[in-house]
């Protein structure tokens, strides 16, 4: 009997349609509040080949914005999101328990599709960047907030922004404006996907207002956008 776990969705898209959602080799950078919170909803859209780049431990500070609870706390964070997937969906993803750096990259965004950044700093996010550039991957995808502003921008528009002062994991945030962001950048991604379109976004929550973007729009910095 064929599963029915992506029902909803196959009615939705179309089976041949969740095929190719399939076949595509993601690469996620980070897995914080975004990037937890993005492989979770990839794969329950019906991306299967999914490799996730992280070498933090999840905190007690995380459980309030990342998919991640009070008993994995202490846990690596790719093989608590390893678990969970497994556990949800049946998504066997290649969790990565290593610092990208330039020394490694070329291994570790080989073969990739797409590249998500989702780092929460801006030396991160510069290497991402140049790595995919230089090795001409075929797209690059960027989310990143700030306090109440999100955006999700694909790399040809995309400019590195400054690190906010302090702390990269304390400031306000609020987990509506995490969601927010994540359910952008799925359809984004699943719309490039399926259509080859490249669109991109800026949200607010205040006033719950996403706007297209063309190229790009100076904004609130973004180099904290998945807080640690």
């Amino acid at each position: 009997m064929a599963s029915n776990k992506l029902l909803h969705e196959e009615l939705y898209r179309g089976a041949d349609k969740l095929a190719k959602l399939r076949d595509v080799q993601i690469v996620l950078c980070g897995a914080g509040a975004l990037g937890s919170n993005l492989a979770d909803n990839l794969a329950r859209q019906g991306f299967a080949k999914l490799r996730v780049i992280d070498h933090d431990r999840v905190e007690e500070h995380n459980v309030g914005t990342q998919i991640y609870g009070e008993s994995e706390v202490g846990v690596w964070k790719v093989e608590a999101l390893r678990n969970r997937l497994f556990r949800a969906c049946g998504v066997e993803i290649e969790p990565v328990r290593k610092e990208l750096n330039a020394g490694n990259a070329k291994s570790l965004l080989k073969d990739a599709g797409i590249v998500i950044d989702t780092f929460d700093n801006s030396a991160s996010r510069a290497l991402v960047q140049q790595h995919v550039r230089e090795a001409k991957l075929p797209a690059c995808l960027h989310v990143g907030l700030f306090e109440d502003y999100c955006e999700i921008i694909w790399d040809e528009a995309y400019r590195v922004p400054k690190d906010v002062a302090g702390n990269v994991c304390e400031y306000p945030l609020a987990r509506n404006l995490v969601l927010l962001a994540v359910a952008v950048a799925s359809e984004t991604l699943v719309e490039y996907v399926l259509e080859a379109a490249r669109r991109q976004w800026s949200a607010t929550l205040r006033d719950m207002v996403i706007s297209p973007m063309e190229g790009r729009v100076d904004g609130p910095p973004l180099a904290t956008g998945d807080p640690a």
